[in-house]
C-alpha cells in the first residue's frame, strides 16, 4: 500500500497533472488533501488503473478526502505560455481552490514553481508512492476524460472519446484530413499543414 502522506504537516496536499502531453484539450491539475486515518489498498498511479476502477475511486476520494479541488488550463493558454507554464498554472489553481489551505504540497514529478510561501518537495514517480498524490493523479485523470469524452460530442471524428486528444495515429490521419480545431493546442507541433484552423 501507498505510504499517505510525505511530511509531518497536518494538510500535506498531493498535486498531480494530466493531459500535459495531449495534443487537444486542457491540462488539468489536481490537489488533495487526506486525513491520517485514510485509507485504501487500491489508490495507485492512474495509469494503472481500469477506467471503472478510476471512477469507483473517484468517489471514495471524493467522499473521504478533507479537501479535493480539479483546475483546467485551456489550449489558448497553452500556446500563449506554453504548457510547463500552463500545467504551473493548473496546479496552482486547484491548489487555491481547495477549501483547505494546505501547509505543505507534495508534487508528482521533479519540478514545481513555488506557491505563495508554502514548503513542498517534488517526487518523481510520486503518484505511486504517496496515497495524496495518486489520489489527485485519479481526478486529475477522471475529470479530465469526462471533459474530453463531452467534446468528443461535438467533435466526434477526432474520436476523443477514445484518445482523449492524444496524438494516436488515428487522431493525426484525422487531424490530416480535418484540420484542427480551437480545442487543439496550436503551438505543438502536430502535422505541418495545420495552418487551417476549423471551428465548429
Amino acid at each position: 500500500m501507498l505510504m499517505n502522506k510525505f511530511s509531518k504537516f497536518k494538510h500535506e496536499a498531493g498535486i498531480d497533472e494530466a493531459g500535459r502531453g495531449s495534443l487537444a484539450g486542457p491540462v488539468t491539475a489536481a490537489a488533495v488533501i487526506l486525513g491520517k486515518n485514510f485509507k485504501n489498498n487500491d489508490i495507485n498511479d492512474s495509469k494503472k488503473l481500469s477506467p471503472i476502477k478510476r471512477l469507483e475511486l473517484k468517489k471514495f476520494i471524493e467522499k473521504n478526502a478533507l479537501a479535493y479541488s480539479v483546475a483546467f488550463v485551456n489550449s489558448s493558454h497553452i500556446d500563449n505560455n506554453n504548457i510547463l507554464n500552463s500545467t504551473f498554472k493548473a496546479m496552482h489553481q486547484s491548489i487555491e481552490n481547495l477549501n483547505i489551505e494546505p501547509d505543505f504540497i507534495l508534487v508528482d514529478g521533479n519540478i514545481f514553481q513555488p506557491y505563495k510561501e508554502i514548503e513542498y518537495q517534488c517526487i518523481i514517480k510520486g503518484d505511486q508512492k504517496y496515497q495524496n498524490i495518486a489520489a489527485a493523479s485519479i481526478l486529475a485523470k477522471t475529470y479530465r476524460d469526462e471533459y474530453m469524452s463531452n467534446l468528443h460530442l461535438k467533435f466526434p471524428k477526432y474520436n476523443w472519446i477514445k484518445n482523449k486528444g492524444y496524438g494516436t495515429k488515428f487522431h493525426l490521419s484525422m487531424i490530416t484530413k480535418f484540420g484542427i480545431t480551437k480545442y487543439h493546442r496550436k503551438s505543438f507541433k502536430i502535422k505541418s499543414n495545420q495552418q487551417t484552423l476549423q471551428i465548429n
